[in-house]
């Protein structure tokens, strides 16, 4: 119910604003204030989501202003059409006001050059200090809380649409943020896991190496910023991950996010590569500058996909797929966040690429002892074991992965559950063993 009341005083008062100018510059004859009238000393109520980010990011009234023009057709379709026809009842084409119509929306839609004629008129210094507010330097571009889209070639810049990035509109309206949806603009999905450090099976070497980004990722803001290392070092921090898949990599990516406070999102690689040629590019252009607005940590799976060795240029589409992978080996390099890439094999990764990182670590195959401790790890509480189950034996006998014991543990525990009891049979865990081994073309030739 706050919520609704504080953006309903914040509408009046923009209103209040737009009728004040419509009639200060097509009035006549003009109206006696020749100033902007402030808003009501109550109008920014302390427990609003809004007037929260407000007073934290310290926004004078224009920046306030230029929040609510962009937010104010999510909440009322008509807005901006009611408070024009009201000094302007005749339909007509008014440049001075700018805006543009949707699609399937089709009322008012603010552009660059509504928020400066509301807010500046035909002012010149003040229009030429007021778009300072949509440049790429102020808080708005940096934190991707507004854009004002590109126009068409040889327009003003200004005359591009005026949006709210779909996160921070769901943030003002409903109190919080949902996950991007993912699609071919934005290709790629949070990750998450509900295991903790000790579930990570790995040799002393790896587990110090990864203990290094999370210090990166901890220490970086006084590194560079209070010690002044970031005139000498290259912004952003970059790890390989490589080794046989099921090792844990995905895992790793998930634990250092979890603990550090940092949303992780796997890029999928398949959606990134365009069958157009020179979409590539854009489809990134979203995906990075969201990341980097939100300090997000990029893991790209299977990363041979766009950071493997480049072809040799027989046609044009190996020319332009050759530019895409050197585009997005820039890009990583200047993303100002933890970049985890993870491949199968340290020799499928282009070779201009192996020096730009700063940490590679290797994901090996569980030696016998490893795989003891993740088959001890793997079983629920609730189950017990048949007495032939050995699970040193299993250790010894069979070459698995992580992932590999997960899936025969949770085999034999559907079956356990299928049958109504909490045993774990060995005759089921053997069926599951040989299954995963079938997988890689392995045969257990006797029990």
């Amino acid at each position: 119910m706050v919520e609704v009341l504080a953006l309903e005083r914040m509408l009046q008062y923009l209103e209040a604003v737009i009728q004040w100018r419509m009639a200060l510059y097509f009035g006549n004859p003009r109206p006696v204030l020749e100033t902007r009238p402030l808003p009501p000393t109550d109008w920014l109520l302390p427990e609003s989501v809004l007037t929260r980010f407000i007073k934290s990011h310290q926004l004078n009234l224009e920046e306030q202003l230029t929040l609510l023009i962009a937010l104010a057709p999510h909440l009322q379709p008509n807005f901006f059409d009611q408070a024009i026809t009201a000094k302007l009842p005749e339909p007509g084409d008014y440049p001075q006001i700018g805006g543009w119509r949707g699609k399937a929306y089709r009322g008012f839609l603010p552009s660059g050059e509504t928020m400066l004629f509301i807010l500046a008129g035909d002012n010149l210094s003040d229009r030429l200090r007021l778009q300072k507010l949509l440049s790429p330097e102020h808080l708005f571009a940096q934190k991707q809380i507004l854009q004002v889209h590109h126009p068409e070639l040889g327009e003003p810049p200004m005359s591009g649409r005026l949006t709210m990035a779909q996160d921070y509109v769901d943030l003002f309206l409903q109190g919080r943020t949902l996950p991007p949806h993912f699609s071919t603009q934005f290709p790629a999905q949070r990750i998450a896991t509900d295991m903790v450090w000790d579930d990570l099976v790995l040799n002393s070497q790896a587990l110090e190496q990864i203990r290094d980004l999370e210090t990166w990722l901890i220490h970086s803001p006084t590194l560079l910023q209070e010690w002044g290392m970031k005139r000498k070092l290259k912004p952003g921090y970059r790890a390989l991950f490589y080794g046989p898949p099921g090792t844990g990599k995905t895992l790793t990516a998930s634990l250092i996010g979890k603990y550090t406070g940092r949303d992780v999102y796997r890029v999928d690689l398949s959606m990134v590569v365009s069958k157009f040629i020179g979409e590539t590019e854009k489809n990134l252009a979203n995906l990075f500058a969201k990341a980097e607005s939100k300090g997000w940590i990029l893991f790209f799976d299977e990363a041979d996909a766009l950071f493997g060795k480049r072809t040799n240029v027989r046609d044009a589409h190996d020319k332009y797929a050759n530019q895409e992978v050197s585009y997005l080996l820039q890009r990583v390099e200047s993303y100002n966040g933890l970049v985890i890439l993870a491949s199968n094999l340290k020799s499928n990764i282009d070779e201009a690429f192996m020096r730009r990182f700063q940490t590679i670590i290797y994901f090996p195959a569980p030696d016998r002892k490893e795989r003891l401790r993740l088959w001890q790890l793997a079983f629920p509480a609730q189950v017990v074991l048949d007495d032939a189950i050995h699970l040193a034996e299993l250790a010894d006998r069979y070459e698995l992965t992580g992932a590999d014991i997960l899936n025969i543990v949770q085999y034999s525990c559907l079956e356990a559950l299928k049958r109504g009891d909490c045993l774990i049979q060995a005759s089921d865990l053997l069926i599951s063993v040989r299954r995963e081994l079938a997988k890689t073309g392995k045969v257990i030739l006797s029990t």
